[in-house]
């Protein structure tokens, strides 16, 4: 009788354990990174543009920013894909690892929206890197049964990294919350990003290339140079396999970056919604009115009042209701201006529609049209109707808002955090799943199921989720299913190229994805702002439409090798 085979695990030496630590926490500090913004992306934004995290506009930067954020990480994972063939899969880690630390950090000393963006396409060109240079070495430096696992385990890990972000984010909001922090937590979130860079010290110190590499390129002429964009589009079998690839990975990435990630900023609006409806049940939409009324009877302390209390601040009776947030933002705009602020100047100019010069009502309420006779008379009664007003009750109303503007921060933090850890705790498990299902039934069986679960349990979640138990089930749900097709790509692109393309290989695959998928956040922005603008929560609905996304990755399965088995190509 023979012997059953040992586990894969049984046969790495100390050295091939250092390789997948150092590469699994490569990607596991990138992963990090990515969570932390896609975590802060809403209320960064809305605090740089001035406008609460509900208005669609917001969406629409949020879905800017990430789009710019792959479009870097797809320049820069085609380069330093191309750069892993040629000076080395170690080498190369040192700069992606570097890249995505160091402009992460520097997110949180953001002034506008603009450079908060330009910061996001430069720490892409690092994230973009990490993963094929890393995936290269696993798969290069240890045997080749422990292979699949192995870049399994590495995916897998990953999700570790998610969830830290997600606690990171929890920590600094509580402390936020708890006027602990100077300023606001996603400034210090960012901040935290930077210490991955630590990293490249131990890559620098010890990490060697592996003997595969060494060989290919020592072996390699002219006509089989490493790092070939040539060979790779020239060779009719590698060409078929990039563009495989490029479209299998499109899917997934889409799916992710343009849907699944956008889960946060949905439960921050839906619970948003929530709190601020507790709000209006306590009372604090009529005393935001007397707030407004006082405000505007005592212009002098508007520039003190201003800092505490921004018009986002300000609820209305009922969540359309935009009466006490359109009159204390004009009475700012007066103020700003260095002109007179009374009742009837603020009337006055909300009787203008948006574009005529209104500074900061404009930026509040850019598509907002002229006052009907029915606005200015109902406007008009709520400015008249507040008891006189003292500089004491008005800096007591302001501080009364500005607590609840933090509480309730700190509440949407810790929600926006349980559901990027409970996202990721899914993905952990996917990743895995994954992995052993494809070393049974292959791999283009294992993504066509996936693609398909993934489809489902995305639309699910982004239609009816709308309480906190939601959370703990659609949520790891999604991550479960969106992510494990991750884990096939791990396993599946090294599998498809020889040593002296394989990192540049990986990158065209996952990277050139990664330009196609720059349009999913936008594309998903735009359906939310434009197309389904009128809607309640139109986020919902554009994540729903989006799904069909997942179909592509069905679609290209018959075209894809099927690698089960196999030894790498040479």
């Amino acid at each position: 009788m023979s012997e059953a085979p040992r586990p894969w695990h049984r046969e790495l030496n100390g050295y091939h354990w250092f390789v997948l630590t150092v590469c699994t926490l490569g990607w596991l500090f990138d992963c990090l990174d990515q969570q932390l913004f896609n975590a802060e992306r809403k209320p960064a934004i809305a605090e740089l543009l001035h406008l609460p995290a509900s208005d669609p506009a917001v969406d629409r930067y949020a879905g800017y920013s990430t789009s710019i954020l792959l479009i870097g990480w797809a320049v820069g994972g085609i380069a330093f894909g191309i750069m892993g063939d040629r000076i080395g899969r170690a080498r190369t880690m040192v700069f992606t690892i570097l890249s995505y630390s160091v402009f992460t950090g520097l997110t949180a000393f953001s002034v506008t929206v603009w450079d908060f963006t330009l910061y996001r396409f430069l720490t892409g060109l690092g994230v973009g890197g990490q993963f094929a240079v890393g995936v290269s070495l696993v798969a290069e430096a240890l045997p080749d049964r422990a292979r699949t696992p192995a870049l399994g385990l590495l995916q897998a890990l990953s999700a570790v990294g998610n969830v830290t972000a997600a606690l990171i984010v929890m920590l600094f909001e509580h402390l936020a919350a708890s006027g602990v922090l100077p300023h606001s937590a996603w400034r210090w979130i960012f901040g935290v990003g930077i210490l991955p860079a630590f990293l490249a010290v131990l890559v620098i110190s010890r990490l060697k290339e592996p003997e595969r590499w060494q060989k290919a390129v020592s072996e390699g002429g002219p006509a089989r140079k490493a790092g070939s964009i040539g060979e790779l589009f020239g060779d009719p079998r590698w060409r078929k396999n990039t563009i495989v690839g490029m479209i299998l990975a499109s899917a997934g990435v889409i799916g992710l970056w343009g849907i699944g990630v956008f889960s946060n900023d949905l439960t921050h609006t839906i619970f948003s919604k929530q709190f601020e409806d507790e709000a209006r049940r306590q009372g604090e939409a009529q005393h935001d009115l007397e707030f407004v009324a006082m405000a505007v009877r005592l212009p002098g302390r508007l520039p003190e009042i201003q800092k505490k209390v921004a018009p986002s601040a300000i609820l209305g009776t009922t969540p359309r209701d935009q009466d006490a947030r359109l009159l204390y933002a004009a009475a700012l705009a007066l103020g700003d201006e260095g002109k007179p602020v009374t009742a009837d100047a603020v009337l006055s100019l909300l009787d203008r529609p948006a574009g005529q010069g209104a500074g900061l009502l404009d930026k509040i309420a850019p598509k907002r049209q002229a006052q009907s006779a029915e606005e200015r008379t109902r406007r008009a009664a709520l400015l008249a109707g507040a008891a006189a007003a003292s500089a004491e009750q008005l800096d007591q109303h302001a501080d009364r808002i500005a607590a609840r503007q933090k509480a309730i921060g700190g509440r949407l933090g810790f929600w926006r955090s349980i559901n990027l850890m409970f996202f990721n705790i899914g993905a952990f498990f996917g990743i895995y799943v994954f992995s052993v299902v494809t070393q049974r039934i292959g791999r283009r069986p294992s993504f066509a199921i996936f693609f398909l679960a993934a489809m489902v349990s995305t639309a699910s979640a982004f239609l009816w989720m709308s309480e906190f138990w939601h959370l703990f089930v659609m949520v790891p749900l999604m991550g479960f299913f969106q992510l494990s097709v991750f884990g096939g790509y791990a396993i599946y692109f090294p599998e498809l190229f020889p040593t002296r393309l394989r990192s540049t290989g990986t990158s065209f695959c996952y990277n050139i994805a990664r330009f196609v998928a720059a349009l999913g956040p936008t594309t998903l922005g735009v359906l939310s702002d434009k197309v389904f603008h009128g809607y309640e929560e139109p986020m919902r609905y554009a994540g729903v439409t989006m799904c069909a996304i997942f179909l592509v990755g069905i679609a290209v399965l018959p075209f894809a090798p099927e690698t089960k088995d196999q030894p790498l190509p040479e």
